[in-house]
């Protein structure tokens, strides 16, 4: 039954689309041209034509936004940034819209028209998917439109799946019933797919009942029932494994990160070498007073060399403002707010942030990125690698002067897991719209260091 209302709720979705698209195209060009150009005579604004026109739109924007996966319909998916993914599919099918009326001078356009029906449609079909998104829940929390699983294990994963699916009523998920692989079970698993009254089975086996896999997927597919899978290593996969085929043997690749794109490498490092070489053409003014002033302050270098475990975990020299006295502690010293070896000018510097300018030069290089995760010296990575889960994951990619930790207030004496789950997820969840965002967060807001009590300087120096 849920497979009969799903497919109608897919078609109810593209319909309903479609019809946005037709009705925000006709108001468009009602509202620009008879309302605010007082009907100009480049286009009628509610003609038969306009109506072909929308009719056409419709068509377009809704095989572009099946192409972005907008029709892609899973409970247990929770769409991020859909508004942003709505906005850009509604972008590429006016461009292809618009590129076709003026290549094929099918008819006069109005750039107005074209504007406004941009932010109507996107807007309204936005709005559109996060009522009926509403609805839906609020159906599937009362008990309507459920989806009713048959769950196969004994131990641990079968549990907590079950506990999952009850504790969040709007999944409409109903565990219609419990199995363990024990022997002869097949039988009462056939009987139990024969019909309808299962939608989906759910395989969370235990090690030691993984030998009832090829019987129970043969069983599955023989009753027509959709099978899915939870590893026994649930809690070690990433959320999104990808998978290599090397003649009969698929691997599943437990690491993959969108940056291992060719398209997202290049474009992630080519906006680092644009950016920090203007960042560098701007901040050169405070660069030079800043080495002024630390010249003037205390004796040593103007610049701080340290050694920091990088991409691929290749060791590079990092560079910042020195904002502390020379000393024979700077490799695992600790600092405190009030530390001694902390000059005058080091104190303002640190506080804004003033010291990590000179990365930008490590930017530049291709030993940092301007978004990642902090790099930390070779002496603190040999103690994290033992007591700090997945702390070696992040050196898959290249690390940051700022990163998805820091904007989250993760800097200072906070704590190394947590850093590295941030860490993690921007590995996993990275995408260039995610890197101006946390660029942005940095400047308004998080550029001002909050330092605390009982931090180890490097450590401090990295956060």
């Amino acid at each position: 039954m849920v497979r009969k209302n799903q497919k109608f709720l897919n078609q109810l979705n593209i319909l309903s689309d479609g019809i946005v698209v037709v009705a925000c195209y006709i108001f468009s060009s009602w509202l620009w041209l008879d309302v605010v150009r007082k009907n100009v005579a480049n286009m009628a604004s509610v003609s038969w034509s306009t109506c072909w026109a929308a009719v056409a739109y419709a068509i377009l924007t809704v095989c572009i936004l099946s192409f972005f996966g907008l029709y892609h319909t899973s409970r247990t998916h929770r769409r991020k940034n859909e508004a942003l993914t709505i906005s850009a599919a509604n972008a590429v099918a006016l461009a292809a819209a618009a590129a076709m009326l003026f290549v094929f001078r099918l008819e006069d356009f109005s750039r107005g028209v074209l504007a406004v029906y941009y932010v109507t449609s996107t807007i309204l079909l936005y709005m559109k998917r996060y009522v009926l998104r509403r609805i839906l829940r609020r159906m599937r929390a009362k008990g309507f439109n459920l989806k009713h699983m048959l769950v196969i294990g004994s131990g641990d994963l079968a549990r907590r799946y079950m506990e999952s699916a009850k504790a969040d009523k709007t999944l409409g998920i109903n565990i219609s019933d419990h199995l363990t692989p024990d022997p002869g079970f097949a039988e009462l698993l056939e009987e139990k797919l024969h019909g309808d009254a299962v939608d989906e089975v759910i395989m969370a086996l235990e090690p030691s009942e993984l030998g009832s896999t090829e019987e129970i997927i043969a069983i599955c597919e023989k009753s027509g029932t959709k099978i899915s899978v939870i590893p026994f290593y649930n809690d070690i996969i990433p959320t999104r494994p990808t998978i290599d085929v090397v003649g009969p043997m698929k691997l599943i690749r437990l690491r993959t990160t969108p940056l291992d794109e060719p398209f997202n490498a290049v474009l992630k490092r080519g906006f680092d070498i644009v950016a920090s070489a203007l960042m560098l053409i701007v901040a050169s003014p405070i660069m030079l007073l800043t080495a002024l002033l630390i010249k003037l302050s205390s004796p040593g270098p103007i610049l701080f060399k340290q050694e920091r475990v990088g991409y691929n975990k290749k060791i590079f020299t990092m560079l910042k403002f020195r904002s502390m006295r020379v000393n024979d502690r700077e490799e695992s010293g600790w600092s405190k707010n009030s530390d001694s070896r902390r000059t005058w000018i080091g104190s303002i510097i640190r506080k804004c942030s003033i010291d990590e300018l000179p990365q930008l030069l490590n930017v530049l290089k291709g030993d940092m990125s301007l978004v990642g995760p902090r790099p930390e010296i070779p002496f603190f990575v040999e103690q994290f690698r033992e007591t700090v889960p997945l702390y070696m994951v992040k050196n898959q990619v290249r690390p940051g002067i700022t990163g998805w930790a820091q904007v989250n207030g993760l800097r200072g004496d906070t704590s190394i897991p947590e850093r590295i789950k941030h860490d993690l997820w921007y590995i996993e969840n990275w995408s260039f719209r995610l890197d101006i965002v946390i660029l942005l967060r940095t400047v308004f807001g998080g550029m001002i260091n909050q330092e605390k009590l009982g931090k180890v300087a490097s450590e401090e120096e990295a956060a």
